[in-house]
């Protein structure tokens, strides 16, 4: 394994080099990563980023607004806030399991007096309250996971950034996204600065890969990684979009996570439709929009078109049924 070190706070490069990092430094086997973020929200790669966010008071406050490779929620970013990305060949070794690449995570904490588990679908908890979110992306048999850590975060900022969906926050019985996180600090009976928490975790993973050694990037991967920033993950286009117009909007939720469709239905026919959610998966859901174009908008239909395909690479721990329903009733 070897680590990349990245002094960078701008959200959207640093989402434009870990995605260099998974998608071009193929020869490196595994790849540690830790970055810290001015202010931003990152959105999941299948949300509506619209749906999201306050986009009034992330524009009144300077909030970056990203969109991230991996699928899963959204989340705030802020520079108490601490990230960190694993990507790995090993792909079909790991596949989803969060538990095992936050372990690191979790033996620092233990080392500053801190009982962390893992609980949930992705989450890591300090006395039932999260601090800690993770995802993961796949390409081309490449595996990327990635947390972020809540350190010392705004958590009022927090609160007001992002539009928490009332189905999410009902099916976790909790009133308010306050009452479900908190901060490492502070839980630390004795309190160090985010920076110190970052060499802490990067020791911990030297500890765990004693052959570990540093990546260090070349004029060549810092220019490709700057047109990627210019080209893609500084755009519009990649974080908005096309505001979607569609005559049938549904919303349901599922253990494994949230679809939102928005289906353009004439004749009983779907025109177009569009997939969103904080689900995982390994490929992306454009498969399946374009499958489904043309389709009769009938469960009956639907369910037969998505039996053709092996849905649980798109929608981890669904069903086809499940998937099928959230689509049409």
């Amino acid at each position: 394994m070897k680590y990349i070190i990245n002094k960078s706070n701008n959200p959207a490069y640093n989402i434009a080099l870990e995605a260099y990092a998974f998608r071009e430094l193929v020869d490196e086997d595994e790849l540690f990563i830790l970055w810290i973020n001015e202010p931003a929200i990152i959105i999941g790669k299948h949300q509506n980023t619209i749906q999201e966010i306050n986009k009034e008071y992330t524009d009144a406050n300077g909030i970056h607004v990203v969109r991230r490779l991996s699928g899963g929620g959204a989340v705030y970013h802020d520079l108490n806030n601490l990230n960190y990305t694993i990507i790995s060949n090993k792909s079909e070794e790991g596949a989803f399991d969060f538990k095992t690449f936050s372990q690191p995570v979790i033996e620092t904490l233990a080392d500053l007096g801190v009982k962390a588990e893992f609980t949930g679908r992705n989450d890591l908890e300090i006395d039932g309250k999260k601090f800690c979110g993770n995802a993961q992306a796949y390409y081309k048999g490449r595996m990327m996971h990635h947390g972020c850590l809540l350190f010392d975060v705004d958590m009022t900022v927090l609160g007001n950034a992002l539009k928490v969906s009332k189905d999410k926050i009902e099916s976790k019985g909790v009133k308010s996204v306050r009452a479900r996180v908190t901060n490492i600090l502070s839980e630390l009976p004795e309190k160090i600065t985010v920076g110190e928490f970052s060499d802490k975790i990067l020791d911990k993973m030297k500890e765990t890969y004693p052959d570990m050694t540093e990546y260090v990037l070349t004029d060549n991967d810092l220019a490709k990684i700057q047109e990627s920033y210019e080209s893609q993950f500084n755009t519009w286009d990649w974080t908005y979009g096309a505001a979607p117009e569609y005559t049938i909007e549904r919303n349901v939720r599922y253990p494994a996570g949230k679809i939102t469709t928005y289906a353009n239905v004439e004749n009983s026919l779907i025109k177009s439709i569009k997939i969103y959610g904080d689900f995982f998966g390994v490929r992306g859901v454009e498969d399946i929009e374009e499958l489904l174009s043309g389709t009769r908008y009938e469960y009956t239909d639907v369910l037969e078109k998505l039996k053709t395909i092996d849905t649980t690479q798109y929608f981890s721990r669904m069903t086809v049924e499940e998937v099928a329903k959230a689509i049409v009733a």
